[in-house]
């Protein structure tokens, strides 16, 4: 895997596309991708739209944090960008800045197109603006993720073990994982740690795996109103128990002793380097890595679906629509515009993403129909595809209020984890003291 540092290729027009009249520069910030495929895969549809337009573009990628603070704070800079996607931004940064009027509105991109997405996808774009006392769209989706389980089944074997023999009820399936770091000491003399699972605050992953843990014990924090519910006696204990469970695998020593410490890609890191058996993660990056291997991608590595619910229902999966959004005091909002609707044309979207390497699905209901997502022989793509056609599916709290961006941004389940297990907090105190949080932010907002 590369993990990127920023860079700042400029595309210019080929002489040959040169045109006599005066062109614009469009500002694009983008996101840099976990391998090189996703970065030359966007550049390449850059150069092409220039070429085909005449227009400059100045493309800059920066990661993950990065975008995200500069983005925040690009109002207040000389050089902002007219156009922005950051893989977090919606869960994190959007909603704020739709509150704030400082996105413009993409109704007139999205409403000739909106029957290519689904319900959520246009929820998930549709934020209130405090400042024009509106809801409208604003922002465009080009991609969506969810929660999956990357595991080597190779190790499984060696143990006996076929992917048949993993259980599919909640309190098995994980003690299953546990048996196999135990068995593997016993049996191949093999020092390898059972789940790769983050808890630092520096992880999105932290909060991502906790959200569907706390879905899995079918928690509501926020009701379909925009209410907060972490009042409710029922709630904070499942909230103190989403909480012990989740610590106590770390203290019993089933999770790596730095995962404390975890950047974004270090469980993918730690399971391919066969420091954990498996890890849950929220792209296909982890596959996407190894995928010019074809030993490792299809017989070494594997994918699994989440278990049933604690009390045996299907688990519902919590959805991530990726955003483009386009500054309101870009000064190229026009070109802007001219770009996403360019970009999102389902045959030009469908190559994009196909050419950046698998890590990131697509959002358009069409492009699902490709036999390229429906490949039988693909685990991971046919996998993904099931999940997130055919399984139940909600977006995050902050389609239902935009305050719980901030919980989010704040990473406060990271914080009550690592004050259980670094601090040596009980989960009871780890729990009101995010309680307390949580509701210190919602009245801030309000």
């Amino acid at each position: 895997m590369i993990i990127g540092c920023s860079n700042r290729p400029q595309l210019m027009r080929s002489p040959e596309s040169q045109f006599p009249s005066q062109t614009s520069t469009l500002n694009i910030w983008w996101e840099k991708g976990f391998n090189l495929e996703e970065d030359e895969a966007f550049q390449k549809l850059v150069k092409n739209w220039s070429s085909k337009t005449g227009h400059q573009v100045k493309l800059s990628f920066y990661t993950t944090n990065e975008l995200l603070e500069k983005t925040a704070r690009a109002s207040q800079m000389l050089e902002s960008p007219d156009l922005v996607l950051s893989q977090t931004g919606n869960l994190t940064l959007y909603p704020r800045l739709a509150w704030e009027g400082k996105l413009a509105d993409v109704s007139e991109l999205i409403e000739p197109v909106k029957s290519l997405y689904d319900e959520n996808a246009i929820k998930a774009i549709t934020y209130y603006n405090q400042v024009e006392s509106k809801e409208s769209y604003y922002g465009i989706p080009i991609y969506q993720a969810t929660i999956q389980i990357f595991y080597w089944q190779k190790l499984l074997a060696a143990l006996g073990y076929s992917q048949q023999d993993i259980p599919q009820n909640w309190d098995d399936f994980w003690q299953f994982w546990l048996q196999v770091q135990n068995q593997s000491k016993k049996q191949l003399q093999k020092n390898i740690y059972a789940l790769g699972f983050p808890l630092s605050v520096a992880s999105s992953d932290t909060y991502l795996l906790f959200e569907h843990l706390l879905e899995a014990y079918n928690l509501t924090l926020v009701d379909r109103e925009g209410n907060l519910l972490v009042d409710q006696p029922e709630i904070r204990q499942g909230i103190i128990q989403c909480l012990e469970w989740y610590s106590k695998l770390y203290q019993q020593s089933y999770i790596p002793p730095d995962a404390i410490n975890w950047l974004n890609t270090d469980n993918n890191r730690n399971l391919l380097n066969r420091v954990v058996v498996m890890t849950p993660n929220v792209t296909l990056s982890i596959p996407a890595a190894v995928r010019q291997d074809n030993d490792i991608y299809y017989n070494q590595l594997g994918i699994l679906e989440f278990p049933k619910k604690p009390n045996g229902q299907p688990m519902r999966y919590l959805l991530s629509i990726k955003q483009a959004v386009i500054l309101r005091d870009s000064t190229h909002s026009n070109l802007a515009k001219e770009f996403l609707r360019y970009l999102i044309e389902p045959n030009i979207l469908a190559e994009y993403i196909k050419a950046s390497g698998i890590r990131n699905v697509p959002v358009q209901k069409p492009l699902w129909q490709d036999p390229f997502w429906q490949n039988s022989q693909d685990p991971y793509l046919t996998t993904t595809t099931k999940i997130l056609t055919k399984c139940p599916t909600r977006l995050f709290y902050t389609e239902r209020n935009p305050a719980y961006s901030v919980v989010l941004k704040n990473n406060v389940w990271g914080k009550a984890l690592t004050k259980i297990v670094i601090d040596r907090i009980t989960p009871e105190q780890a729990a009101d003291n995010a309680i307390a949080e949580i509701k210190q932010i919602f009245a801030n907002w309000n």
